[in-house]
């Protein structure tokens, strides 16, 4: 396991104790326990390496044992599998084309700069031009 992957454990594991904690207060908070612990349990699905599997096109899941009858046992909690949906079966993006692409650079269409340097370069002929006329017919 990877400090990516501890770190988001343990971030999963604060939000399902004050899931569990709020569910024993009762009242306006029992009602946030059922979101929070679901967030946990997606929370531990964003693991930076099976992520990256997932993105690789391996259908890498975390260990699921079933202990009853619609629940899952996720480590040392239950999560019910009618609440949280799956992940996807596959992967999700389209596989890479590989080296034969014809990959593009930069967003295409001339270099900015040399636009720049072509106008101002136009701006200043423009300019002598219209100088230029002005000492043609001066006035005393």
């Amino acid at each position: 396991m990877t400090t990516g992957d501890q770190q988001v454990e343990r971030l999963a594991d604060k939000l399902q104790a004050l899931a569990d904690r709020s569910a024993a207060e009762g009242g306006a908070k029992a009602k946030l326990a059922q979101p929070l612990a679901e967030d946990a349990a997606f929370l531990r699905k964003l693991k930076p390496s099976l992520i990256k599997a997932r993105a690789k096109g391996g259908a890498a899941q975390p260990p699921v044992r079933e202990s009853g009858p619609g629940e899952e046992v996720r480590g040392n909690r239950e999560v019910s599998r009618t609440s949280a949906p799956g992940a996807p079966s596959g992967p999700q993006l389209r596989k890479h084309p590989g080296p034969t692409a014809k990959k593009r650079s930069g967003g295409g269409g001339p270099n900015p700069w040399l636009v720049l340097g072509i106008c101002l370069a136009a701006g200043v002929v423009l300019a002598k031009c219209i100088d230029r006329r002005g000492h043609a017919h001066r006035r005393d």
